[in-house]
Order: structure tokens, then C-alpha cells, then sequence
């Protein structure tokens, strides 16, 4: 028997993301890396009350987690953006964000883009877990009807 690969998924993402864009644009990435188990999303602080991954990670029962762009930063990634850093304040959020989450320096699958069908573009970055990494910090998924759940980006 195969053992799932431990996971930490990295995304950024346009304001007003759809849910099926989010999770068309995960269920892609994580297509090509066979068996893992989600452990957590990660992204920007900004995106803590999205109501797409919010929802998606209620679904799913992902847990999720979010940094500050100075924490951000901080992480060294491949394929730093300037204009992700002069858009959010780091040169990275789907790769950094990863990486942060999984307590890991190894990305399985360094950021790649998806745009949806609502046209609204999605980055995501895998990183492999190490250990319990970033786990007694993680946000438990929302709940049906958590007020959280109801905020915009």
C-alpha cells in the first residue's frame, strides 16, 4: 500500500474567486503529484474571510493558515514576483505560503497559474509537510453559518 504524501497547499488568488475555480485549479496541481493527504491551505492574510476557500476548505475539512506579508517575505522562494510584491507586499504568496505551512524547505510543485471559468486567476504552490510542521496553528476549517464564512475579500 502506497502511503499519501503529506501536504501544504499554497494559493493566492483574485478578490472574488469562485469556488470552482479554487478547487478546479487544486484538484489539477494535486492531480499531478499522486496520493497526498491535505494537511492545510495557506495564503495571505488578506484572503482570511474569502468566502470561496472558506468555503472550500469547510467541504473539504482542509484546515487553513494565513501570514502577514513580512512573514511572507522572509521565506525564499524559486520564482519571486515584483509585481506580486508591489500588489500585496511580498514577492511571493503561493510558494512562501507553502513553505511556512509545511515547516518544509521542498516544493513538490513550485507556483503555477489557473484562470477559471469566472476568469479570475489562481496560484498555487505544494509544498511537502515535514513532521507535525505548522499543524497546532492551523485554523480548523469554518463552520456552516460561521460568521467568518460570511466575509468578503
Amino acid at each position: 500500500m502506497t502511503r499519501a504524501i503529506p501536504v501544504c497547499i499554497g494559493l493566492g488568488f483574485q478578490r472574488g474567486v469562485a469556488l470552482a475555480t479554487l478547487a478546479a485549479a487544486i484538484e489539477a496541481a494535486l492531480a499531478e503529484l499522486g496520493q497526498v493527504e491535505v494537511r492545510c491551505i495557506a495564503s495571505h492574510q488578506r484572503k482570511a474571510e474569502a468566502p470561496a476557500l472558506l468555503e472550500l476548505a469547510r467541504r473539504r475539512g482542509w484546515r487553513l493558515r494565513f501570514y502577514a506579508p513580512e512573514e511572507l517575505a522572509a521565506v525564499r522562494v524559486p520564482n519571486p514576483s515584483d509585481s506580486v510584491a508591489a500588489a500585496v507586499g511580498t514577492p511571493s504568496v503561493a510558494e512562501a505560503a507553502a513553505l511556512l505551512a509545511a515547516a518544509s524547505p521542498e516544493l513538490l510543485l513550485k507556483k503555477q497559474g489557473h484562470i477559471g471559468p469566472d476568469g479570475k486567476g489562481v496560484t498555487i504552490a505544494v509544498a511537502r509537510c515535514r513532521g507535525l510542521g505548522a499543524a497546532a496553528e492551523d485554523q480548523a476549517p469554518p463552520e456552516a453559518g460561521d460568521s467568518q464564512a460570511q466575509g468578503s475579500t
